[in-house]
């Protein structure tokens, strides 16, 4: 009897079809695969990925999506991993995507998320996809908002978006979750900053970590400055007035209090509607920086573009033209191609 043939293309390169019976039976693995391939900018990639996304777009938008954010060193790898323990502990399946700041020479992830989270990766019913930043601004990777619908699509429940923590740039996370947690520590000198302006007005929930052993006195403090602030801010359109509290994500206490938060929130918003009126304002964000980013791709690999850009980059070292100017004429030329 001679051996069956097997297709080697077919498990190298993935059918459309291939792709969405395994991605919907939750096999992490042509998950992972699939994520790579949105993530490619090979032109060869692009067009698959845009119907690999179609195909699963009807089995998404099922799923709770939490960004989580915080200056780098407040503990966001170690609170994700309890929390995301807590969740599963629940009967939740979690996908974490956990984005690594990125390297300015090589364009690599500075950090391992991975291997921060050594029992969660554990998880059977735990997904963790690092991704780095690339020149992407906002703390998250490029494709995140598809990488979500993929696992979705993939069946979990929740979706726990980790951010490099950059600062103003953060609303791009704040556009596509349903709720915004921010993580403080006590004693960082950032308290009044915070106050001020910018993030904390975004946040959903202010969480001050690190809340043990000699610490726990002065997250009271934090927790009571931040609740003072909080309600300088006028209500949010939602209805919800935010919450602060205090946990300890290395010894696991107060984590039970913050889903408790996150599921008051959510029987808030899907009562007065916001919940899917929120939603209905990222479809139309990812609409627009879409269209932005095809724009951009298209004129950036366009090979006449390409050719007329280093012409005028030479001008303009030459100080022949200004560099206003110069953009002005590519635009032109690439109207006209």
């Amino acid at each position: 009897m001679k051996n069956k043939k097997v297709n080697i293309n077919s498990i190298n390169n993935p059918s459309i079809s291939k792709f969405l019976e395994h991605i919907l039976k939750g096999n992490i693995t042509y998950l992972s695969r699939a994520i790579t391939l949105i993530e490619s900018s090979k032109t060869k990639d692009i067009d698959k990925a845009s119907e690999l996304l179609q195909v699963c777009l009807p089995h998404a938008n099922n799923s709770i999506r939490i960004g989580i954010t915080g200056v780098p060193g407040v503990g966001k790898s170690t609170f994700i991993e309890a929390f995301g323990n807590h969740l599963i502990q629940l009967g939740k399946r979690v996908a974490v995507l956990a984005i690594d700041p990125s390297s300015s020479i090589n364009k690599g992830s500075v950090l391992g998320d991975k291997t921060r989270m050594g029992t969660l990766v554990k998880e059977e019913n735990a997904f963790i996809r690092p991704s780095p930043t690339g020149d992407n601004l906002g703390g998250v990777a490029k494709k995140t908002k598809e990488t979500i619908i993929l696992c979705e699509a993939a069946g979990y429940d929740i979706i726990l978006i980790e951010t490099v923590g950059v600062g103003q740039s953060e609303t791009i996370v704040h556009s596509m979750v349903d709720f915004f947690l921010l993580l403080k520590i006590a004693g960082a000198g950032d308290e009044l900053q915070g106050i001020k302006r910018g993030i904390m007005e975004m946040a959903d929930a202010i969480v001050i970590n690190k809340a043990d052993n000699g610490n726990i006195k002065n997250a009271e403090l934090a927790k009571n400055e931040f609740e003072r602030a909080l309600h300088l801010h006028p209500l949010k359109e939602n209805e919800w007035q935010p919450k602060v509290t205090t946990c300890s994500a290395l010894y696991n206490d107060g984590i039970t209090d913050i889903w408790r938060i996150i599921s008051e929130f959510l029987s808030l918003t899907k009562a007065n509607n916001s919940f899917d009126k929120n939603r209905e304002n990222q479809n139309q964000n990812w609409l627009l920086q879409s269209i932005n980013q095809q724009l951009q791709d298209d004129f950036h690999n366009n090979k006449k573009v390409k050719k007329e850009l280093k012409n005028q980059l030479k001008n303009i070292e030459k100080q022949l033209i200004t560099p206003f100017e110069a953009s002005k004429k590519l635009i032109e030329f690439y109207k006209q191609k």
